[in-house]
């Protein structure tokens, strides 16, 4: 016989839900999903949710309700993803959307007070569920962070959040939050208002029970209450008070909603869709009343979780969590333990890298340089990101010290030797970094330590040729982190033919210990990264032969989607590094890398970028405040004799051509297997170079284009311009294939 709707939401309920009723009259509601690490809200929660809260409405004898989790660490990580992967209609997210809000409706108006207990990860549907409560307790532990991260993933908090959040902590405040997706520590969030109470974990329960003793019910449909309001204000200092006064009356909320959607347009150039509607939906409840507000929450989520940005952020996403699981080699090969890590070079790149080690990782550095004076900047970098957090009140000055006496320092080899990991930190010199790789060696020998590995941290030199005379070719790897190290999430590792299965596991172990995403692709010059940035780079600093001005091209690749324009990337980069990595990729891959003429004539005038003083723009000059940075103006006389006469590139031509050199550079990499899949090819252009999030990574790209379009615009464009635009083999063959899912990257 089949279990009927109402048996099942009870099993559903049972599995989900244990109610503990105790003696004082105070009900324990604990939720645990079954087999899961994290507490997520999946497709049978509303259900069983229902059941619990009528049981609980119907219980006379209760006189407060505290709502905890059953497992330890994690309260409520937010909505399963895999709900947005069964092909919903727009109608149907909005149902659901429509019944979370009912579902927490009710909890907010049980006839006792409720309490939620918080510890461990209270994010998205797991902090709306707490909104909806009277009191919010969080324990003071390093796994409790609050926050609505839905923006993150192009949607935007659908259980009521957009309503309830500015009523508790203000208008400006929630906007802050639900904009950036920002997860907030026990201490940040009572700071705001959004958490009544910070409790040791062990003294949670027993403090929840109290507060429903003596709680009594709040209103969230209320204006923000003014004691919440005073808090919020005095935290937020003389800003809070303007801020809240213009949220005080109906003229000033239209100001503010007006500028927080200018400066939004100024950050997203209009390409993600998510955050406007967070604005308007909030506008619409203070505006129509929350029930309005609760009508345009649904709706907006409901267009915005079938829309191509939440589509694309989704699929960076799952590849995300996909790469967290890869370890790039067999299942039977275990990485070497990490107890010692060594770091050569106490530049920006080194310091950062035994910053992430001590931070994240736990692990003790030595740190060298050949000077003290590097050693002291080195150091001083280092001390500077603690001293940043004491003064944030993020840790405490006897935390970071702890962590600061991890990291030594020393201007020889000593204590090099007996490291399990050393990364190598200095410029591209091919001489250099094979002369330390053989002192490395050296100095493990006399430790007896064979099985030392060195990781160098190169941009474009082969690994290949760093390790040509060493002796245990096996242990040597290449690392190359991003800029800044401590906010740039990806770790690029680069395998030789000799590089073991061991190294591989450890330096995949150990990228993922520093906090860093990572991928792994084969040896060659540039490996991914670099070549793809390259043409895309090459192709910016051409489009000035052509008449374009520096402002143009950067502001189309802005406009574009881009973070930062490709000629303001360069001059942060340095454009002599640029044009030193340009010879090692031309001589490997020919025309289609060749450096533009301008950058040389840049290095002979001594225009190398931000460290010179000037480069594309003139960093010596005074920029206006909320101005944008001057432009050299000794360009126009240095590049007068490259410059063509005729037709300005307008700014599509300019965005298309730079965008479809980079996509198509990946897919010469994924031609030659430089990457394995094309997942990694998105996620390391997206989370290293800044490559469209919006549109999932240049694969993804690709199939949101469609192959006949890419690869006849890059026809066009070779016709034009020449070779460097002949499409990568896997797009010809691609644009060739009969079937759609041998024409796209991904299936879905």
């Amino acid at each position: 016989m089949s279990k009927t709707a109402t048996q099942e939401s009870s099993t559903a309920a049972e599995e989900l839900f244990e109610l503990e009723q105790r003696d004082d009259g105070i009900l324990i509601l604990r939720f645990a999903v079954p087999g899961a690490r994290q507490n997520t809200i999946n497709a049978d929660f509303a259900a069983a949710f229902d059941r619990v809260l009528e049981l609980i409405e119907h219980n006379t004898e209760v006189i407060g309700v505290v709502l905890i989790s059953a497992k330890p660490g994690s309260f409520m990580a937010g909505a399963d993803i895999g709900l947005f992967d069964h092909g919903y209609l727009a109608s149907e997210f909005e149902a659901l959307s429509k019944r979370g809000q009912a579902g927490y409706r009710r909890l907010s108006k049980l006839h006792v007070p409720v309490v939620a207990a918080i510890d461990g990860s209270c994010l998205g549907g797991g902090l709306e569920m707490a909104l909806a409560c009277d009191v919010r307790i969080a324990a003071d532990s390093e796994a409790t962070v609050l926050g609505l991260p839905e923006v993150m993933l192009g949607l935007l908090p659908a259980a009521g959040g957009t309503q309830r959040l500015p009523r508790l902590v203000g208008i400006a405040t929630a906007l802050d939050l639900m904009l950036t997706g920002r997860k907030l520590r026990p201490a940040q969030a009572r700071r705001i208002g959004l958490i009544d109470t910070v409790v040791a974990p062990e003294a949670l329960l027993a403090e929840a029970i109290r507060q429903a003793r003596i709680a009594g019910k709040r209103s969230t449909t209320a204006a923000t209450s003014p004691l919440r309001r005073a808090r919020a204000r005095l935290g937020a200092g003389v800003t809070g008070l303007s801020q809240a006064a213009l949220e005080d009356n109906p003229a000033g909320r239209r100001l503010l909603f007006d500028q927080a959607r200018k400066t939004l347009r100024a950050k997203t150039h209009g390409h993600y869709p998510a955050p406007e509607r967070i604005i308007d939906v909030v506008a619409t409840g203070y505006a129509r009343g929350m029930q309005a507000g609760y009508g345009a929450e649904a709706q907006a989520f409901g267009e915005l979780a079938t829309g191509p940005v939440s589509k694309a952020l989704r699929h960076v996403y799952h590849a995300t969590e996909a790469l967290k699981k890869a370890t790039f080699v067999a299942r039977n090969v275990k990485p070497r333990e990490v107890r010692q890590v060594g770091v050569l070079g106490a530049g920006l790149m080194g310091a950062g890298i035994a910053t992430v080690t001590v931070d994240k990782a736990g692990l003790p550095v030595r740190l060298k340089d050949v000077s003290a004076q590097g050693l002291a900047r080195g150091m001083d970098h280092v001390r500077a990101v603690y001293d940043k957090r004491v003064a944030k009140k993020a840790m405490t000055r006897a935390a970071a010290d702890r962590c600061l006496n991890q990291v030594t320092a020393t201007t020889d080899y000593s204590g090099m030797g007996a490291a399990d990991i050393v990364v190598e930190a200095v410029f591209e010199d091919l001489e250099l970094k094979q002369a330390m790789l053989a002192d490395i060696e050296a100095a493990a020998d006399a430790q007896g330590n064979a099985d030392c590995i060195f990781a160098t941290n190169t941009s474009s030199l082969p690994i290949a040729q760093i390790a040509a005379q060493a002796k245990r070719p096996e242990n040597v790897i290449g690392l190359h982190y991003f800029s800044p190290v401590e906010k740039m999430p990806l770790l690029e590792i680069i395998a030789t033919d000799k590089t073991s299965k061991k190294t591989i596991a450890t330096a995949v172990a150990f990228g993922k210990a520093q906090g860093k995403t990572v991928i792994v692709v084969r040896d060659g010059p540039g490996f991914y990264t670099t070549r793809v940035l390259s043409p895309y780079l090459n192709e910016a600093a051409r489009l000035l032969a052509e008449g374009a001005s520096v402002g143009a091209v950067d502001e189309a690749l802005v406009d574009y989607g881009f973070p930062v324009g490709p000629l303001a990337l360069l001059d942060e980069v340095g454009v002599d590094v640029g044009v030193k990595v340009g010879p090692i990729l031309e001589a490997a891959f020919g025309e289609r890398m060749t450096p533009p003429a301008a950058s040389a004539r840049m290095i002979e005038a001594g225009y190398l970028g931000r460290k010179s003083g000037k480069g594309f723009y003139d960093y010596t000059a005074n920029k206006k405040k909320g101005g944008k940075r001057p432009i050299n103006a000794e360009l126009a006389t240095l590049l007068r004799d490259e410059r063509a006469q005729g037709r300005t590139p307008s700014a599509a031509e300019i965005a298309e051509r730079c965008t479809l050199l980079f996509v198509n550079e990946a897919a010469h990499c994924l031609s030659e297997h430089i990457i394995d899949d094309p997942m990694q090819g998105d996620i390391g252009a997206i989370f290293g170079l800044g490559f469209l999030p919006f549109a999932g990574g240049p694969f993804r790209y690709v199939d949101t284009l469609g192959i006949d379009y890419v690869v006849d615009r890059l026809q066009a464009l070779a016709e034009r311009h020449g070779p460097r635009f002949d499409p990568a083999p896997v797009l010809v063959t691609m644009a060739k294939a009969s079937g759609d899912s041998h024409r796209r990257f991904y299936s879905v």
